[in-house]
């Protein structure tokens, strides 16, 4: 098995990172939805609030790494070809997946800095990106909310797609993404 990327799939960084990310991204989901769990005030809601926080602010980290990667490395061919417009559908879903995964860690950094909360980042506390401002906050949540219900759909059209291609297609499309055997 390759560290990098070859012609016939992706080598283990490119894996090790897609499937890290899957892990994160439901690692930040639960910790919003289940902070519900908490009553409001007590120390097990703003647990989960943080490491919400923490857990997005990891996924920005490592999406910037995941397109350095994508840059410097090449993309194995999927076999058989898939029709242009299937290219071309895969190619804007990962785009909007990218632009998910960028923007809706800066919202949420935007949040805590118009509410004027602490960001904190695994001991660290980040710097606020903007001015302190309720009426900001309110509205870039909407935005942040709303952009998460986006984000889990393009996920969901992600995986059919992938699972179509494995199940009906049955081309490499999903092996290429898993460890070879």
């Amino acid at each position: 098995m390759h560290l990098r990327n070859d012609k016939t799939g992706y080598g283990l960084l490119s894996m090790g990172l897609h499937w890290l990310m899957l892990l994160l991204l439901i690692a930040v989901f639960a910790t919003m939805e289940l902070n519900d769990i908490f009553p409001k005030g007590s120390t097990g809601r703003a647990a989960m609030k943080t490491w919400h926080f923490m857990l997005g602010l990891s996924v920005l980290g490592l999406v910037l790494l995941r397109l350095l990667l994508r840059w410097t490395d090449t993309a194995p061919v999927i076999t058989p070809a898939p029709p242009r417009w299937q290219d071309r559908a895969g190619k804007l879903v990962h785009v909007a997946l990218y632009g998910f995964m960028i923007l809706m860690p800066l919202l949420g950094w935007l949040i805590l800095s118009a509410k004027g909360k602490p960001i904190p980042f695994f001991g660290l506390s980040l710097p606020a990106l903007i001015g302190q401002n309720r009426e900001t906050a309110h509205w870039i949540k909407d935005i942040h909310e709303t952009g998460a219900t986006v984000g889990y759909l393009l996920i969901g059209v992600h995986a059919a797609a992938a699972l179509m291609h494995h199940y009906v297609l049955r081309d490499d499309t999903l092996r290429r993404m898993l460890p070879r055997r």
